[in-house]
């Protein structure tokens, strides 16, 4: 049984962490199929957006390790990584999201701990409710956080901040993650909000928000010369591209654009 569920309408995923019973703690088997959906929804040329969140009282709690420990072969074979990606099972699992060309949004309420916070962190946005909980909670076990969080959080927060939440452990409520930078906007219902932004991004072009996400996370820590060149390599293309005079002519038309596939 999947615990990880997707469905796409309109051209939007609906990802659920659906293990309410246990907080949507991971298993390794939640891993898996986080990674898998993340992989098929990259292919889908139609995508739009995805919003991902937890069924039940929580985001997500974290690592199950109970179930995880249960399974040392699996934990060697999750965290060898893939020379293709670069990446492990465990960091896929976040990472993944950041490879596919949609805005990506965390819809988060209650405990967002630990794997749960890295997964959030890979989304593009994180719409939290005030009091819902956020804690770099490997820390409490001993070990760092090592599902690509600690690169996440240096696109956030200040060096100095990302040592202090990943040393302590400490837990913080939504609100000061937003203050801190881990959230992007708080709602006391993160899915109504999510879909209001979806709402609002299916109206640019899909190879405009492709390209802009692929310009900034590449380019975010390089240098002024190489961002200049991905500037123009991914300009050239929406130049030319179809949905670029799509979006042209409703803007001067006052109308509801109607996109076709996206084109990269």
């Amino acid at each position: 049984m999947s615990h990880v569920t997707c469905a796409v309408q309109g051209g939007v995923a609906q990802v659920r962490l659906d293990r309410p019973d246990k907080l949507n703690a991971l298993t390794l088997q939640i891993l898996d199929d986080l990674v898998s959906t993340a992989h098929l929804l990259r292919r889908d040329k139609s995508l739009r957006a995805v919003v991902i969140a937890g069924a039940g009282d929580a985001f997500c709690a974290g690592l199950d390790f109970g179930s995880v420990l249960k399974q040392p072969a699996k934990i060697v074979t999750s965290f060898v990584p893939r020379p293709w990606r670069g990446t492990n099972t465990f960091q896929e699992a976040c990472w993944a999201w950041r490879r596919i060309p949609v805005p990506v949004i965390a819809a988060v309420h209650g405990h967002c701990l630990g794997g749960g916070l890295q997964i959030a962190l890979a989304a593009d946005f994180r719409i939290a409710t005030p009091d819902s909980r956020w804690s770099v909670l490997e820390g409490k076990w001993g070990i760092i956080p090592d599902m690509s969080g600690i690169r996440s959080l240096s696109e956030l927060v200040g060096i100095d901040v990302a040592k202090k939440l990943t040393m302590t452990a400490e837990t913080v409520s939504g609100k000061e993650a937003h203050d801190l930078g881990l959230v992007t906007d708080l709602d006391a219902d993160p899915l109504a909000a999510a879909e209001e932004l979806v709402a609002r991004l299916v109206l640019r072009s899909p190879d405009q928000l492709a390209a802009t996400k692929r310009l900034i996370d590449r380019s975010w820590t390089s240098s002024p010369r190489r961002t200049f060149s991905r500037e123009r390599v991914e300009q050239a293309f929406l130049l030319a591209a179809r949905n670029t005079k799509v979006a042209r002519e409703a803007a001067l038309r006052k109308t509801v654009p109607e996109f076709g596939p996206r084109g990269r």
